[in-house]
């Protein structure tokens, strides 16, 4: 699978594979996305104590960077890293992915699951039925163009 990083006026457009990120790695992903750009010592400092090691979240964003998910811009040498990959394009993929494998490809099984295990309320239900409602009349809008 294939996810765009997102382009501005100093970075270009380029297609990454879109693997699984371990646990250390996510955790760094989630600052980066929350950051928007920063150098190492940034992402340590929005760790919770205790904070992990430098030369580990070097390493970290180093494999990153590898995986297509980080990219850098040099100033001297300082590295200042942003993301490659929007969080929204990761998650997208990602959820996917869980859903083909733990519900057959089926989102109403999954919803059905999540609501059952959830316990949700009839107004919480009630809600969910709206968005589906109105993202279908936006589906159905679309094809009438």
């Amino acid at each position: 699978m294939f996810a765009y990083g997102k382009p501005d006026t100093f970075r270009s457009i380029y297609i990454i594979p879109m693997n699984r990120l371990t646990r250390a790695e996510e955790q760094v992903m989630q600052i980066l996305w929350e950051m928007g750009e920063g150098m190492t010592k940034d992402v340590i400092s929005h760790f919770p104590d205790p904070k992990p090691a430098y030369n580990t979240v070097s390493t970290v964003m180093r494999v990153l960077e590898k995986k297509g998910f980080v990219a850098h811009n040099a100033y001297g040498k300082t590295h200042v890293y942003y993301p490659a990959v929007e969080k929204e394009s990761y998650a997208r993929i990602q959820f996917m992915g869980f859903m083909k494998d733990y519900f057959n490809n089926s989102f109403p099984r999954m919803a059905a699951f999540f609501a059952r295990e959830k316990n949700l309320d009839i107004s919480e239900m009630e809600e969910i039925l709206k968005m589906t409602e109105a993202e279908i009349n936006n589906l159905k809008s679309r094809e009438d163009e």
